[in-house]
């Protein structure tokens, strides 16, 4: 008797663990919430430091509001990616760009900012986005059972700004890359070519003088090329 009570109160409890996991994790089909933060100052010696007309908070919130554009983009149409990888053998230099799929007006439907609250030094704000109809479509769409997915993590210059976590998106994008490619290519390939878009909302810390960024991304891919010879 005791152990089939044991037994009950083991799967109605991993039940409800289940189901307030389940709970925490956000849909971002309709509508999407990030938490967005910024330094309070700007780095010593950055062009942001040199204005000393700024008003309290402009820095931050002028960040908040351009990191959220970028990374809500990201999350609404995504980048195409070309990518080259570097080969010592072969004397090829590693090559990686991308560009935004679309671009999302936000005059037309633009960014709500709530609930900004300071944290150690960081001005933090909920940023929330509405997508159309369309980027509901366009979103169902990469979220299938068919779409490859792929999770990464790069650094970038704290001292390089707004810039810094680009370079840290795009570090991110890369180590996703060679972690899905590496799993499906046997030998390494000359150029691969696709798409991504993230699935999740992207996590940004300072780790040792470094912006780190943690994606999630849907993942498609449009041509790879192989080498014919050695």
């Amino acid at each position: 008797m005791k152990k089939k009570l044991y037994l009950l109160f083991t799967t109605l409890f991993l039940s409800c663990l289940s189901a307030f996991i389940y709970s925490q994790t956000p849909d971002f089909t309709n509508r999407i919430v990030i938490d967005i933060w910024a330094e309070l100052d700007a780095y010593p010696e950055s062009d942001e430091a040199k204005n000393t007309e700024a008003e309290p908070f402009d820095y931050s919130i002028n960040r908040i509001k351009t990191v959220s554009e970028f990374l809500i983009n990201g999350m609404v149409y995504g980048w195409n990616f070309y990518y080259t990888p570097s080969d010592k053998l072969r004397n090829v230099k590693e090559y990686f760009e991308t560009e935004p799929i679309n671009t999302v007006d936000y005059t037309q439907n633009p960014i709500v900012y709530k609930k900004p609250l300071v944290i150690e030094n960081k001005l933090h704000s909920w940023a929330e986005y509405l997508r159309t109809d369309q980027q509901k479509w366009t979103f169902s769409q990469w979220n299938s059972i068919q779409t490859k997915k792929g999770q990464g993590r790069g650094a970038g210059k704290l001292s390089s700004g707004f810039d810094g976590i680009i370079e840290a998106t795009n570090n991110a994008i890369i180590d996703g890359i060679r972690k899905y490619y590496r799993g499906i290519i046997k030998n390494k390939p000359k150029e691969i070519d696709g798409k991504l878009i993230l699935s999740a909302a992207p996590r940004i810390g300072i780790i040792e003088g470094q912006y780190i960024v943690e994606l999630d991304f849907f993942l498609e891919t449009d041509r790879i090329i192989k080498y014919t010879q050695f």
